[in-house]
């Protein structure tokens, strides 16, 4: 059954513990990334202390999921409700899949046509024929990859519905946008890392990469919601997204227009889907 505010499954309900998911979900990553980041600037660093910056990654990066799996293995209802979600691929409407694998690309690409006229060069629309980081040990595509899908088995396998539970989707995607945001604060520490190359990029750079994740959720919650809570959507949606803008020799300057570009969209896609948007949620029983 696809979701709609009307239809809200009593099994969201369930979902009890936004507070102990994203505590957990982001301090132990905090922990293991901020080390990681200290280690990344040691002048001696030995290849075992590359060794071990790895492992801090994966580590933070597996955090979210193992904690979303020790809050729903207690329930055999909510295993049962993850377990179809991620198979429920008949419930996902067609639209919903273009707009995950077309969206985010269609709007940088877009982008980069607008910068044009603003004097930015044509050769962004060139393939990059590689990732513009690196991720220490570990290959940079496989960090690319690998960071999408373990990421929505931990958000929107526990932590979105968490919070949905309890709010309206528009609260939810802005709170999580916040908490997302600064989830990924430490990996600006990690020398290498893709983060850790916005910040020296510049202040504009840093202030996007910000503020572009909150047009990113929203969109990603709204085909979420509107597809049956599928959760190989949104690894898609996320997926796509990076390889995306990696594909490009795009200018950072020209992701910023990407951005508008998605926050308009928002404003298209929120006014359409008031109802799913701002809808309290029903008082459901357990």
């Amino acid at each position: 059954m696809v979701y709609t505010v009307e239809t809200r499954q009593p099994v969201i309900a369930r979902y009890r513990h936004p507070w102990r998911f994203y505590l957990l979900s982001t301090a132990i990553p905090w922990v293991l990334w901020f080390t990681a980041g200290w280690l990344s600037h040691r002048p001696d660093a030995s290849i075992a202390t590359r060794v071990l910056i790895a492992v801090l990654g994966l580590g933070g990066l597996v955090a979210p999921l193992g904690v979303a799996w020790a809050l729903v293995r207690q329930d055999p209802v909510l295993r049962a409700d993850v377990l179809h979600r991620l198979v429920n691929v008949r419930e996902v409407p067609a639209w919903a899949w273009a707009v995950a694998v077309f969206l985010l690309p269609g709007a940088l690409l877009l982008g980069t046509a607008l910068s044009l006229p603003l004097g930015y060069s044509p050769d962004q629309f060139l393939l990059r024929g590689g990732v513009s980081f690196t991720a220490g040990l570990i290959p940079a595509w496989l960090t690319l990859t690998l960071a999408p899908v373990v990421e929505e088995l931990a958000w929107h396998s526990y932590g979105t519905d968490a919070l949905a539970s309890r709010w309206t989707v528009w609260r939810t995607s802005l709170v999580f946008g916040l908490i997302w945001f600064f989830w990924h604060v430490p990996l600006g520490t990690i020398q290498g890392y893709y983060q850790a190359e916005v910040v020296e990029t510049g202040l504009l750079a840093s202030i996007n990469f910000g503020v572009s994740v909150f047009p990113f959720i929203i969109l990603m919650n709204w085909v979420y919601y509107r597809s049956g809570r599928n959760i190989p959507l949104t690894i898609v949606f996320h997926l796509v997204a990076n390889v995306g803008n990696e594909l490009f020799l795009t200018h950072p300057d020209t992701k910023v227009i990407q951005t508008g570009i998605l926050l308009l969209a928002c404003v298209v896609v929120v006014w359409r889907e008031r109802g799913l948007f701002f809808t309290k949620p029903a008082k459901l029983g357990a």
